[in-house]
């Protein structure tokens, strides 16, 4: 990678995420009653959130004989199993935060 480019360590966020980020200091200037509702409301949606999180579903798909072993190579270079791996990717596919970087040809 050229040391020209810089690195956004800073995820992006949806509208939801950015909204909670603004907000974040919110607590420090509500009085005490306000705190205790607004930390109650912050709680559920936290707990609303994992809930949804957890939920997994099961899919097969058919891939390239090449591609699944380069996939395996890959998680067994990290250390992985390889379904985490494809996973991983997919969910940082779907959240805009993959993040392509070359890899060296073995």
């Amino acid at each position: 990678m050229s040391p020209n480019k810089k690195h956004n360590l800073k995820p992006k966020l949806d509208k939801y995420e950015k909204n909670i980020e603004d907000n974040l200091d919110i607590n420090k200037s509500l009085p005490s009653s306000d705190k205790k509702r607004e930390i109650s409301k912050l709680r559920a949606a936290a707990k609303e959130h994992i809930q949804k999180r957890t939920k997994e579903k099961r899919i097969s798909i058919r891939v390239f004989a090449g591609d699944l072993e380069r996939l395996k190579e890959i998680a067994e270079e990290e250390g992985l199993p390889y379904q985490t791996l494809v996973t991983s990717v997919l969910h940082k596919f779907t959240t805009g935060r993959l993040v392509v970087r070359d890899r060296e040809k073995h």
